[in-house]
């Protein structure tokens, strides 16, 4: 990338400073925001490597570079910011934009630094990924100077098919017991205790004793059972008991440690960008427009929020729904009272004047992801008023078409795709299936089913890590089915579920 004076000319300084000064007198809290203004070229790279100026190489960057680049030289897409998770946050500019579209930009900007800051999903982040990122790359181009760049190309192509293979929640909730000491003696059935030697037979018996040993052994024998319990985190226990060259460790958990930087991201896609949306919507609207601007900042921000038929769209969804509870908490549309009203004319214009909307839409931003956003605040009201519904392909007509309006399937499809970003579930369940060293993973099928193919291209990359058969436990039609890869050739077999 080339190297060139970046900051903010004076007009934009001063803009920034106005802006600023706005988005805290709301009450938005964020860390230092460091603008750069960029050349569309110059964004177009930033925006390949994912908003960072470097990361390390790899040939999809460039693919992605080629996409953005076409899309922006065809009049396809136009890029107007970016915002960098860190502390100081990294926001770039693009240089050719009309002023108003600088300070809409901006307002956007500090909404999405207060949420990145605020929101509890990205508490674990590295505040400092800018310098990981960079130290990233130096790694990988280490790995590639000693040996070679197709041998380490071909390695972080396999670790990037399997990076969605991790648990997004381990940051929040304990999968695993606290390590304890080390017994390594045998446990040993001791009943119940007995206040008189005679009374010992009687109370515990032989049979009981047996029965209590039995569950002992058991017990003890799963405790040996590698994971002991399944592992969402497939690639964590890759790191921890696949047999890697210290390269491959070194790539692969590269690999993990920034997929779980950018999984925050995504799972707060609708909640985050509806929130710069009614910042940026707010600061403009009532402090920062001047009379001039109105007419383009209307058109450029009825973009941000226009719907394509057939998709979703997180700036509108978003922000509708912060509005919604916003409103409800102003009025006091919520609570027990107000559920158990059956009157559709006392709940349209119910109205307790409450005003503890803005209180309430920053607990909402503290303490929320995508998932508890929609299932805790998506009203029936709200769906029919922004008129969502779910659609099918219709096989015999050969047409997509509305399927449902019902809130609860709406409902429910939201919650779907938005679950472990619609993906299938997957966990190791046995790091020695069948006492020969093969890897098992299990499938939890709810409600996702596998791509064959992907699956039989997934089994593939991952036997070339783990050195040994790899088998995945799934349904096919409703069917309980053995998946496996040997290292030359994939088998299925029935499997009891």
């Amino acid at each position: 990338m080339p190297h060139r004076h970046t900051a903010l000319p004076a007009h934009l300084h001063d803009i920034r400073r106005q802006v600023e000064g706005h988005a805290r007198g709301y009450g938005l809290d964020f860390y230092e925001v460091v603008f750069e203004v960029l050349g569309f070229d110059e964004i177009n790279m930033v925006a390949a490597y994912g908003g960072f100026p470097n990361r390390y190489p790899h040939w999809r960057f460039g693919m992605e570079y080629e996409r953005l680049a076409k899309g922006y030289e065809y009049g396809l897409s136009k890029i107007y910011e970016m915002v960098v998770n860190n502390d100081p946050t990294y926001a770039y500019l693009l240089e050719s934009n009309m002023e108003v579209d600088q300070k809409l930009v901006m307002a956007h900007v500090f909404g999405h630094a207060d949420f990145f800051k605020n929101n509890f999903m990205f508490r674990h982040t590295n505040r400092k990924m800018m310098d990981q990122m960079a130290n990233h790359a130096t790694r990988v181009r280490r790995h590639q100077d000693r040996l070679g760049v197709e041998k380490v190309e071909d390695l972080v192509d396999r670790c990037l098919s399997l990076e969605n293979l991790v648990d997004y929640q381990a940051p929040y909730v304990r999968r695993r017991p606290a390590a304890g000491a080390d017994d390594d003696a045998p446990p040993v059935a001791r009943g119940f205790r007995a206040e008189r030697e005679y009374m010992k037979d009687y109370i515990n018996p032989p049979e009981f004793l047996q029965e209590q040993q039995r569950r002992l052994d058991e017990d003890a024998a799963r405790a040996k059972k590698v994971p002991e319990r399944p592992e969402q985190d497939v690639l964590l226990f890759l790191l921890e008991h696949a047999p890697l060259e210290r390269w491959e460790h070194d790539v692969l958990a590269i690999v993990r440690e920034e997929a779980y930087y950018f999984a925050p991201q995504g799972q707060t896609k609708i909640m985050n960008e509806g929130w710069a949306t009614y910042w940026h919507s707010r600061i403009m609207t009532e402090r920062a427009l001047r009379p001039e601007e109105v007419v383009d900042y209307a058109d450029h921000h009825s973009g941000t929020l226009a719907t394509s038929p057939g998709q979703l769209n997180p700036y509108k969804l978003g922000v509708e729904l912060w509005r919604d509870v916003e409103d409800r908490w102003n009025k006091g549309r919520f609570g027990k009272e107000y559920d158990e009203c059956d009157s559709f004319e006392a709940r349209r214009h119910w109205d307790r004047k409450l005003g503890a909307g803005r209180d309430k839409i920053f607990e909402v931003r503290r303490h929320h992801n995508d998932v508890t956003f929609i299932d805790e605040f998506l009203t029936p009201e709200f769906c029919r008023e922004q008129r969502l519904f779910t659609f099918g392909f219709n096989e015999k007509a050969q047409r997509w078409e509305v399927v449902d309006r019902e809130f609860r399937k709406v409902k429910e499809k939201l919650l779907q795709m938005l679950t472990n970003f619609g993906q299938p579930a997957i966990a190791v369940e046995d790091g020695n299936f069948e006492n020969r060293g093969e890897l098992l993973l299990l499938h939890r099928h709810e409600g996702v089913d596998l791509r064959l193919d992907w699956a039989r291209a997934t089994l593939a990359n991952l036997q070339s890590l783990w050195r040994r058969p790899v088998n995945l436990a799934t349904r096919v039609e409703g069917r309980g089915t053995l998946m496996r890869y040997d290292g030359k050739e994939h088998s299925e077999r029935r499997a009891e579920p």
